[in-house]
């Protein structure tokens, strides 16, 4: 049995063409897939199905993908579930609103399946593997960064992060000091080893600064070049 037939997909598109293309590559991977054509039942069967990601459309009708996404991540059960957002919708804005929205990647249509199947596998493979080697434990200021729980407290309160906003900031603090570019971080933390929009790296760096709060500022911006998590806070370095 493949590791891929232990994962559950759902694919949400108004199109069934669309949705139907996508499944049957992703069944040819071993992958179990439904797909959902009407976009307001998604949620329920999101819930019922509990997938290990979810690829949306984001221009449906009655409800879109942004929305859906949206109720994923206030949703206890489903916060955590990956989503790739596949579109039509090319414009940079609508590229970083569906990033900020919570989502993992984004793919416009036309899109090669060949890549969206790869980038799946990418998602899955970083979201299921455990550090190796990993402190149990990293600590900058206030943050607590606990590998082995895979979870992060703020003054001993969790705070609810992504998959990929957990491993962004255990790359940062695990390598603190060290300027990280966000080419290394695409190939790092996203698996990309091509070359794509980098934006994607600037956008979740910020959803993760906003989810720090006053603790933020450990994420330190090299300009033009990347990020570094800082081995002082600033107010200290210049004290």
């Amino acid at each position: 049995m493949s590791e891929n037939s232990r994962k559950k997909i759902l694919v949400v598109d108004d199109e069934s063409d669309v949705a139907d293309l996508v499944a049957y590559h992703l069944k040819a991977k071993g992958f179990a897939v439904e797909t959902v054509n009407d976009p307001t039942q998604s949620i329920g069967i999101a819930r019922s199905m509990l997938p290990d990601l979810v690829i949306l459309d984001v221009m449906m009708p009655e409800i879109n993908g942004i929305q859906i996404c949206r109720m994923l991540r206030a949703d206890p059960k489903l916060k955590q579930v990956p989503v790739i957002f596949l579109t039509a919708k090319v414009e940079e804005n609508d590229r970083v609103q569906g990033l900020e929205t919570g989502a993992d990647d984004y793919i416009c249509k036309p899109f090669s399946t060949k890549e969206l199947v790869l980038r799946v596998q990418n998602i899955l493979r970083r979201t299921s593997e455990k550090p190796v080697d990993a402190q149990p434990k990293l600590i900058a200021g206030a943050i607590e960064l606990d590998a082995e729980r895979h979870e992060v407290k703020i003054n001993g309160d969790v705070v609810e992060l992504t998959a990929t906003e957990f491993k962004l900031l255990h790359l940062l603090m695990e390598r603190r000091g060290r300027v990280q570019t966000r080419e290394h971080l695409l190939i790092n933390v996203w698996n990309y080893e091509t070359e794509i929009e980098t934006r994607t790296v600037d956008t979740h760096v910020r959803r993760l600064r906003e989810k720090l709060g006053e603790e933020a500022e450990w994420i330190e911006t090299i300009r033009g070049v990347g990020y570094r998590m800082a081995e002082r806070r600033a107010q200290e370095s210049s004290a």
